[in-house]
């Protein structure tokens, strides 16, 4: 079912794999447990920035390195099919050489366009984690998946799922959940250790009560957005996210439908991740070359400003809404008509 896995791995002896230069708990799970499932290959695990201080939970997270591995016979990216997540390593000469010139393996479970301009193979396939696309690759392919990549696979998926409660999630998750379990993965460990990282300094729960302070509100108070400059991004980042410290809080604002965080930066680049309650999220990080999932999704866009950010979300976001509500109310009339009985 997954040859394109079993046919990449043939004669390699060392991969290097590949996160994207904003590197989450699904990104960071993938890679991992590929290289304690990849146990017949020499593996390096490659990220272009640092991995955020929250994630430090995930064990083995210290092996993650900002040094290419340019003598690999190939690459696997996970968790992204999309440039713009890539630029920092095809703007990078060298790097980008390598990857036109040796095999590279894309997995991916979003659903947003394969974008990626040099020569790889996918296995693309939509999934509530990158993580569950692995495990089911492994089974499929006769893998063993042992306790390490279990944990780190049942750690991804729980973080890109929202702890198994996002809309993306079905019996089937929750089978693959068991599975991993049976395998060895222990959720209570895996969840103290995530609490333990999650705590927050004086510091930052100052900061955080800043940036509650400072939510904007648009569209009769649907649309949420907070702008996050660059010099909170390098005061705050290192020791916690400032997406992660207030987007939940964001999306569960009554009245609220859209909460985007908006990062900005010096070089004209503007970052957003997007949460919504309605299942638009992919469509507004579309508008500015991004993508994700109906509810959770995220962007980065160029010589823009976080006003002009927020002024095409506030034109684009009503037909947006009022297109899924439409198709919402007449799925529900259909269902309506289908179970009335018969005259």
């Amino acid at each position: 079912m997954y040859q394109k896995f079993t046919q990449f791995l043939a004669d390699k002896k060392r991969i290097c794999i590949i996160q994207a230069e904003n590197p989450d708990g699904d990104s960071l799970g993938s890679a991992i447990a590929l290289d304690y499932i990849l146990k017949d290959t020499e593996n390096s695990l490659y990220c272009p920035v640092d991995l955020p201080t929250y994630l430090h939970y995930f064990p083995d997270w210290s092996r993650v390195t900002n040094e290419f591995d340019y003598k690999a016979d190939g690459y696997i990216i996970v968790d992204t099919a999309a440039a713009v997540l890539l630029s920092k390593l095809l703007d990078d000469v060298a790097i980008r050489n390598s990857l036109y010139n040796k095999p590279v393996l894309v997995i991916d479970h979003h659903e947003t366009e394969d974008d990626l301009d040099f020569p790889h193979e996918a296995i693309i396939e939509p999934r509530p984690a990158c993580a569950d696309l692995i495990f089911q690759i492994a089974k499929a392919e006769n893998l063993a998946v042992p306790k390490e990549a279990a944990e780190a696979l049942y750690a991804a998926i729980s973080s890109d799922t929202l702890g198994l409660v996002s809309a993306s999630v079905t019996s089937e998750t929750m089978r693959t959940m068991a599975e991993l379990i049976d395998l060895g993965a222990n959720p209570a460990e895996l969840d103290e250790r995530r609490r333990d990282f999650m705590k927050k300094s004086p510091r930052i729960l100052d900061y955080k009560a800043d940036l509650i302070k400072r939510i904007e509100y648009s569209l009769d108070g649907e649309l949420a957005t907070i702008h996050i400059p660059f010099e909170e991004i390098q005061a705050y980042s290192n020791e916690y996210n400032p997406n992660v410290l207030i987007l939940e809080e964001m999306r569960l604002i009554e009245g609220v439908v859209v909460a985007i965080a908006i990062k900005t930066y010096p070089d004209g680049k503007v970052t957003g991740k997007v949460r919504t309650a309605e299942p638009i999220a992919e469509q507004i990080a579309g508008y500015f070359g991004g993508g994700g999932h109906p509810y959770a999704a995220g962007f980065r866009t160029y010589d823009t400003n976080y006003e002009e950010v927020v002024a095409d979300v506030v034109r684009i976001m009503p037909g947006l809404l009022e297109a899924t509500r439409a198709e919402k109310l007449a799925q529900q009339n259909t269902a309506d008509k289908t179970s009335e009985p018969a005259a």
